[in-house]
C-alpha cells in the first residue's frame, strides 16, 4: 500500500517557545493540545500534513514500552535524554491499522500492538473537538533514535482546518523530508515498507521516493551537508533530518529570516533554517514553481 506523508514529530523542551520560532518563521501556530500519555502538543498545518511540536511535560503519566507495546511518550523522553531536541519520527498515512501491523510484521519490522487514543483539540474558531487516531508502528534496527507509524485520522473533519493551513510565509504544502545515514541503502528495505514505495537510487549516496503526499530523501551525512550546509543530526543510525515546505514567497522569506539571523548562507533555489535556529531541526523552504 503506498502511503503519503502524513506528518513529522519534532520535540522540544518547551512547547511555547517552540511555537514562538515558527511563528518568526511565519507559520501558522495551532493552540496546544493535551495527550492522555504525558505529553502535550501544538500542530503546524499544510493540505494533508503537519509537524507536531511535542513537549513530555508529565513523564509520570508515561506508559513504559514493552515487546510488543511501543510507546509514543517514552521513545520521545529517552531522545532527548539521549540527543536533545530535534525531529524524531516520521509519520504515515494510514487506511487499515490491522492490515498495516501484518505488513509490518510480514517484513520483520513489527511486531507491535495498534493504539487507538483520542483527545480534545481547539480549532482556530475556539472551538473544543474531539479527534481520535489509530496507530500501527514498525522500527528498524539501523534507526534506534527515528520512530515510525501510521497514523488514521477517526474523525478528519474536526482536526483539518483550512484556518490553520493559511501562512504568513507562502508555505503552500510539503516538498518531502530528508533523512540521514551512515549506509543508506542498508535502510531502503526499511523505507520501502514503511512507505510502501520504492526508495531508488538517484546518485552516490543518495536515494529517493515518491510518495503520494511528499518525497522521500535518504542521504550519506557528507552529501546531506553539502546538498543542505547544515550539519546532519548527531548519533548513529538512520535519523529524520529536515523538512521541506513549497513556498511562494521564498525571496520575501529569506531577507526576513536573514535579518533575524536564521538562515544559513545563500543556496540556489533555497531557504534553510539550520538547527541552531530551529530547535535541533532543519527547515527547508523551495520556490513553489
Amino acid at each position: 500500500m503506498r502511503r503519503g506523508l502524513d506528518h513529522v514529530v519534532h520535540l522540544v523542551r518547551d512547547l511555547d517557545s517552540a511555537g514562538e520560532i515558527y511563528d518568526l518563521l511565519g507559520f501558522t501556530v495551532g493552540a496546544r493540545n493535551r495527550h492522555p500519555f504525558g505529553t502535550e502538543n501544538r500542530i503546524v498545518q499544510t493540505d494533508g500534513f503537519f509537524i507536531e511540536l511535542l513537549q513530555v511535560v508529565e513523564p509520570e503519566k508515561i506508559p513504559p514500552a514493552t515487546e510488543t507495546a511501543f510507546s509514543f511518550g517514552a521513545f520521545n523522553k529517552a531522545f532527548l535524554e539521549r540527543n536533545g531536541e530535534g525531529l524524531t519520527m516520521a509519520v504515515f498515512e494510514g487506511r487499515d491499522p490491522v492490515a498495516d501491523k501484518a505488513e509490518f510484521d510480514a517484513a520483520g519490522f513489527g511486531g507491535f500492538d495498534t493504539v487507538d487514543f483520542s483527545r480534545k483539540a481547539r480549532r482556530a474558531d475556539g472551538q473544543d473537538v474531539d479527534v481520535a487516531f489509530s496507530l500501527a508502528f514498525a522500527a528498524s534496527p539501523t534507526a534506534p533514535d527515528l520512530g515510525t507509524f501510521t497514523c488514521l485520522q477517526r474523525k478528519p473533519e474536526n482536526f483539518w482546518s483550512a484556518d490553520l493551513q493559511r501562512h504568513a510565509n507562502g508555505v503552500t504544502g510539503l516538498a518531502g523530508i530528508v533523512l540521514v545515514s551512515e549506509s543508506p541503502v542498508d535502510d531502503i528495505p526499511f523505507l520501502d515498507t514503511v512507505s510502501g514505495v520504492s526508495v531508488n537510487r538517484a546518485s552516490e549516496g543518495w536515494f529517493v521516493g515518491q510518495t503520494p503526499r511528499g518525497q522521500i530523501d535518504l542521504m550519506s551525512r557528507q552529501l546531506y551537508s553539502d546538498r543542505y550546509g547544515v550539519p546532519g543530526p548527531v548519533g548513529e543510525g538512520l535519523r529524520l533530518a529536515a523538512v521541506r515546505f513549497a513556498t511562494t514567497g521564498a525571496p520575501e522569506l529569506r531577507r526576513a529570516l536573514a535579518a533575524r539571523r536564521m538562515v544559513e548562507e545563500a543556496i540556489e533555489g533555497m531557504v534553510v533554517v539550520p538547527p541552531r535556529a530551529a530547535l535541533g531541526a532543519a527547515i527547508v523552504f523551495e520556490r513553489d514553481v
